[in-house]
């Protein structure tokens, strides 16, 4: 299969020709050859005046939520659209004035909280108001397009970590994002590079091509596997397991019990997975230089894998065992401070009740089974690959 890059590159890039542009890109914008599309725009005589680099930055070293500064280059500039402030979340418009069309060339991993997806509305919005055409080089969601599950994020809660009404996992490409985006109202000239040999069940390995870390703490593609989940660590006082070799996989904090975590996930049968006991020692972030006492998910099955379910089960299980060290998360998360970051992941205040108050998690499931439903049917609309089969649900 091709990505949107190896499509518009077998192409020339003549849609570019003649025109001022500017790219959103990051590491893993590269073409089959591993060749980044900087270079590519470049040695093709493009008129390349400005890049721009989301979360992470263009070249992916920053870790989560570090800031990352612009820089003047001797060829072409680097914009941050992350930096200090939510305002720098968004391109200057002095930068948007002297380029006609921006192309958007980012590999997304199919979570609502990923903010690749997010930054790309934003461009949008802007782009709009600038008169500036985007052109977004679509690529596969990792995760396969048909999978979906948790919960709709409900209006007051959208933020840069839930840009979309989207579920947690949404079995869409970054391309069809951006479809949704514009028949949601985003008022901007859009044009989608679609893939050539995509199909909605393929999973990353299946197509064919590397996978590039498109972020530091996303490794592999199991760690994409189990990122809806395990994401939602980031809103507490647990590690999720950034500063170790396996992020997201490794689950823990010093004062838990990693066997009775073990012993509760597992007689919890969630269908696809496995869990291991084990210590762990991050080298940065979270309790760093510190045992972690937790567990290692192993993915069995990832065809019936709710990874979304695992997240919530664990957090459950580590507050139940030590509800007095479990925190949630208080100081700003993405730049707000308004809500709890629990509910800017999740997309309610149901997740937090629910794991306070010790409830039914199966009820809570059960209760965006009706939404899930109805997203099926809506998102059709924005489908730019035809459905293999009736959109799976895990949960």
């Amino acid at each position: 299969m091709r990505t949107g890059l190896d499509v518009l590159q077998s192409a020339g890039f003549a849609p570019l020709k003649g025109r001022r542009v500017g790219v959103l890109a990051h590491a893993s914008s590269v073409n089959v050859d591993l060749v980044h599309i900087t270079d590519l725009l470049i040695e093709a005589g493009v008129d390349l005046r400005v890049r721009m680099g989301p979360e992470h930055g263009i070249g992916g070293a920053a870790q989560d939520m570090e800031p990352v500064e612009s820089e003047e280059a001797p060829s072409v500039p680097v914009i941050s659209l992350y930096g200090q402030s939510e305002e720098n979340l968004r391109p200057p418009r002095d930068v948007l004035d002297d380029i006609d069309v921006l192309v958007a060339d980012l590999q997304d991993v199919g979570s609502r909280y990923y903010t690749y997806a997010a930054t790309l509305r934003y461009c949008m919005e802007d782009c709009a108001q600038a008169g500036v055409t985007v052109m977004v080089l679509d690529r596969p969601n990792p995760i396969n397009g048909m999978s979906m599950e948790g919960p709709l994020i409900q209006a007051d809660l959208r933020s840069f970590v839930g840009a979309y009404r989207v579920p947690v996992r949404h079995g869409l490409t970054i391309g069809e994002l951006a479809i949704m985006a514009k028949l949601e109202g985003v008022d901007a000239d859009v044009q989608v590079i679609k893939m050539d040999g995509w199909l909605r069940d393929m999973w990353y390995d299946q197509t064919g091509l590397n996978w590039l870390m498109p972020s530091p703490n996303m490794p592999t593609l199991d760690t994409a596997t189990v990122y809806p989940g395990a994401c939602l660590l980031e809103a507490t006082n647990l590690s999720e397991g950034r500063g170790t070799a396996r992020p997201f996989e490794l689950l823990g904090a010093p004062w838990l019990r990693a066997k009775a975590l073990c012993l509760e996930l597992s007689q919890s049968q969630i269908p696809g997975a496995s869990f291991r006991p084990l210590i762990f020692r991050p080298t940065f972030q979270k309790h760093v230089g510190e045992n972690c006492h937790g567990i290692q998910t192993h993915v069995t099955d990832r065809s019936v894998l709710s990874p979304f379910q695992v997240g919530l089960l664990f957090l459950q299980a580590a507050r139940r065992q030590n509800p007095e060290k479990f925190a949630w998360r208080s100081d700003s998360y993405e730049f707000v401070t308004d809500y709890p970051a629990i509910d800017l992941l999740t997309g309610s205040g149901k997740v937090r009740d629910i794991i306070e108050n010790d409830g039914d998690a199966a009820d809570l499931r059960s209760s965006w089974q009706a939404d899930l439903a109805n997203f099926a049917e809506e998102r059709k609309r924005y489908l730019l690959y035809p459905e293999v089969d009736q959109c799976k649900s895990p949960s």
